[in-house]
């Protein structure tokens, strides 16, 4: 089993719970030749949380959650997942971040557990769109603390918006495939020196 909307990139999924922030973030319409977004309708959106969760749980061995999406969930899942990738980019920049206090995007409830085997888990919480924000803000915290969502990326390519980890040693990948992206931004600026050399 894989993550179903990384896998349509052929990309390598991030470690872990991580794989479902890459995999919602790679749920746009991305990459060349540009692939469905798969959150346009119900339907689609249902069958990738079906799919996404029972990969969350084959790589967590954790239980299937239940998530049932409805129409103004799936309005408020698009929105949590622009915003995502807009600060998964913004990262990628490193903005400069303004002000002292940081506004609170998106909140998601989730509860602390301790297990029988003595760990202490962050369990999600909610029901319908609030149940998988729960799961991915919960993957990417653990990411943050385990120094791994920093990994996390959205190609620095403007008409490709897919999302990869970045598995150079020194975490510098910019391109969610150096061949499609990478090559082609940098001959476009290779003649963007010439003609300005020729001028």
């Amino acid at each position: 089993m894989t993550w179903p909307a990384t896998a349509r990139y052929e990309l390598e999924s991030a470690p872990g719970g991580l794989g479902l922030v890459q995999d919602l973030l790679n749920t746009v319409a991305a990459g060349a030749p540009r692939q469905a977004d798969l959150l346009s309708d119900l339907a689609a959106a249902q069958a990738w949380v079906d799919d996404a969760t029972a990969q969350w749980s084959a790589v967590t061995g954790q239980p299937v959650p239940q998530v049932a999406l409805d129409a103004d969930g799936l309005d408020e899942l698009r929105a949590f997942r622009d915003e995502l990738h807009r600060l998964t980019t913004q990262a990628r920049e490193d903005v400069p971040e303004t002000e002292s206090a940081v506004p609170v995007l998106h909140s998601a409830t989730a509860a602390l557990q301790l297990g029988e085997d003595g760990l202490v888990r962050l369990e999600s919480r909610g029901t319908g769109w609030r149940r998988l924000a729960s799961l991915v803000l919960v993957a990417a915290f653990e990411g943050q603390r385990a120094d791994t969502r920093r990994r996390l990326k959205t190609c620095r390519n403007p008409r490709c918006r897919a999302a990869f980890y970045d598995r150079s040693r020194n975490n510098s990948g910019v391109w969610h495939d150096v061949k499609t992206c990478g090559n082609a931004a940098n001959l476009r600026a290779y003649r963007a020196r010439q003609r300005v050399q020729n001028a």
